[in-house]
């Protein structure tokens, strides 16, 4: 999440809220990508985590940065927390704990995200290298307790970090201690909107088996291939899972709605101060009888920072975000997008892949996620070995990427960014490698992952 968004528009009914959606409909020539990941930096010189202030701080890095590109500060009161680019719609945020995210601007190609993460990580060597600044490609902290990790000085996060406290037993693990990265996809129509819907959230728990990366917690082995995804099973249930209701008669925007709607609040933005409302019903802000804002009713902006507070393994906003995968090495960072686009925004694909998941009862949606983080790709659904459905997963995506037919310069199409998920259909995950090396040649150790897990 780039920043919250300020919009004052009121909203009148839950109608308002259903047409919100509907506009972000989109003709398929109109389709993009838009790919984000975060990163946890670190101090070089003793592998500890980087706070937000001082000389050679996030602050101070986030003030190379706009330096460097000429983007736009993003502030929460005094602090600078993130920057924005208003010619191509990038931005650079902070997650809680200090993880660095690049949200990518909407793209045509994969070859153009690819491009985009160029710039964006020689600019990054250029600054933080420097400051002594280096970044992990993990899914998970290795080293740093909760109480190690620096805070990063957003309002909305303390009001989060508080409430979930309440909720879940791992929500502040996941607010500092994970890093992801997502993908972002259009639809043309409500129908199209549903369709992708269903087989892109089937196919999350396979996301999180393909980019499995987070082996390591508290400085040792944590069981897990991928941890992430674990703590994300133990989060808020309010706000996360499978969504279930997708996959019934009658999901459409109004069904989304209904449910945003019953996902507790954590706080109303009105100018630059948060409001903490936490656990109150965004219905209450709708009919202005919020209790702790008397009078105060529901604008647009309250309707758009609302869902970017709900956290399930899909989520619609005007667009889908693909929320399963660890954060890995570079090569991954287009993986995922090429994965999806090469499934979603070519017809035949994502009927060929709605065969492979159509199937699946929720019970088996469940388990197949309550599996993955720690069985990856030797986990089964419906009877059947996940990594035979990787394989033909991939082969569907890498059919849909080539009949898109968009070239770069050396006249390849997009999939070949399919390449490093081929080879773990066929092989290890990142974290399969990454605990044999801890077994091995590091002694036992994360340490060298500071120097071999790196971007």
């Amino acid at each position: 999440m780039a920043r919250d968004v300020s919009d004052s528009t009121p909203i009148a009914s839950r109608d308002e809220l259903v047409a919100w959606f509907e506009a972000g409909s989109k003709p398929p020539e109109a389709f993009r990508v838009g790919t984000e990941h975060e990163k946890f930096p670190f101090r070089r010189a003793d592998h500890s985590p980087v706070p937000y202030g001082g000389e050679t701080g996030i602050r101070a890095l986030l003030e190379g940065m706009e330096a460097a590109l000429g983007w736009t500060e993003i502030r929460d009161g005094d602090n600078v927390i993130g920057l924005y680019d208003e010619v191509g719609g990038g931005a650079i945020s902070l997650e809680p704990g200090g993880q660095f995210e690049l949200s990518g601007a909407p793209v045509s190609t994969i070859h153009e995200t690819e491009a985009e993460l160029d710039r964006h990580f020689a600019a990054l060597e250029n600054v933080a290298g420097p400051l002594g600044i280096g970044f992990l490609s993990l899914g998970m902290s290795p080293k740093w307790r909760l109480a190690d990790t620096p805070v990063m000085p957003k309002q909305r996060y303390e009001i989060m970090a508080r409430y979930m406290l309440k909720v879940g037993e791992r929500g502040l693990d996941m607010m500092f201690r994970t890093s992801t990265v997502q993908a972002n996809f259009d639809f043309s129509s409500e129908a199209d909107m549903v369709k992708k819907f269903r087989l892109s959230l089937a196919l999350q728990p396979l996301a999180a088996a393909l980019f499995a990366n987070s082996p390591f917690s508290d400085g040792k082995l944590n069981g897990f291939l991928s941890a992430r995804a674990e703590v994300w099973r133990d989060t808020d249930a309010a706000r996360t899972g499978m969504l279930p209701f997708v996959f019934e008669d009658g999901m459409g925007f109004e069904r989304y709605v209904d449910y945003a709607l019953d996902v507790p609040l954590y706080f109303v933005k009105r100018d630059d101060l948060y409001h903490d409302v936490a656990g109150s019903n965004f219905r209450d802000l709708l009919n202005g009888t919020l209790a702790r804002l008397p009078g105060e009713r529901a604008v647009l902006s309250d309707w758009a920072n609302h869902l970017s507070t709900i956290f399930p393994e899909v989520r619609l906003k005007r667009y889908l975000e693909m929320r399963g995968a660890d954060v890995g090495p570079r090569p991954f960072l287009t993986a995922l997008p090429a994965f999806f686009t090469g499934l979603l925004y070519e017809p035949s694909s994502l009927d060929a892949a709605w065969d492979l998941v159509k199937g699946w009862s929720a019970e088996a949606r469940d388990k197949l996620r309550a599996d993955v983080p720690r069985l990856g790709l030797e986990a089964q659904v419906a009877g059947r070995p996940l990594r035979g459905v990787a394989r033909e997963a991939l082969a569907i995506a890498r059919a849909g990427l080539a009949a898109r037919g968009r070239r770069d310069a050396l006249s390849r199409d997009e999939a070949y960014f399919l390449d490093p998920l081929d080879a773990v259909a066929a092989g290890r995950t990142e974290a399969e490698r990454l605990i044999e090396a801890y077994k091995t040649s590091w002694g036992g150790s994360v340490e060298p992952a500071f120097e071999d897990c790196v971007f």
